[in-house]
């Protein structure tokens, strides 16, 4: 029997995890939903390590975003690989165009060449074309999985960045930041 999970991750207990449990919801009613509170961008998380050693061929991880799953490119891409040559399908709400399914179609959608015209040179150039066609379909493929994921380190970097100046801007406006020095807590 197939499963369906939902994963969701946040950075901070503070922060609510409820939109990306309610937009799963309305995609995938029945998903078992896997919650995680984690900061850093790596796949070395406990419930997600769980859940990825966890799945099996024909199962589904549904996640509100390509962030939730990973916030590195190389290490989401690798998990992305791994998880669909194990027939595990990945399923990103907001970035449909790298679900696995697509990439999936793209790959079953390669062009065979099986014309036999009598001609040895045509028949070499047509499959020569058809393995170019095929080459550059999975590149391509390939490159919209991996972009996304950059783009979702970028992300990530720039809210580091971001938080980064607006601490350095609060300090530079006389405002304290962090705990006062010599009061205790």
């Amino acid at each position: 029997m197939c499963t369906v999970y939902g994963y969701c991750r946040i950075s901070t207990a503070k922060q609510s995890i409820e939109r990306q449990i309610r937009n799963i919801r309305a995609a995938y009613p029945d998903a078992t939903i896997i919650e995680e509170v984690f900061t850093r961008t790596s796949l070395n998380r406990d419930r997600w390590l769980k859940l990825y050693t966890k799945v099996k061929e024909g199962d589904t991880i549904v996640f509100d975003s390509v962030s939730r799953m990973s916030g590195n490119a190389a290490e989401g891409y690798k998990a992305y690989e791994e998880l669909y040559a194990r027939g595990v399908s990945l399923v990103f709400l907001k970035e449909p165009h790298i679900n696995t399914d697509t990439y999936k179609q793209a790959m079953e959608r390669q062009i065979c060449a099986s014309v036999d015209s009598g001609d040895a040179d045509t028949d070499e150039l047509i499959k020569g074309i058809t393995e170019a066609i095929n080459r550059y379909t999975m590149r391509l493929a390939e490159r919209q999985i991996k972009l996304a994921f950059e783009q979702s380190e970028k992300e990530v970097q720039d809210l580091h960045q971001r938080t980064k100046e607006g601490i350095e801007t609060a300090r530079l406006n006389g405002k304290q930041i962090g705990a006062v020095p010599g009061r205790k807590l």
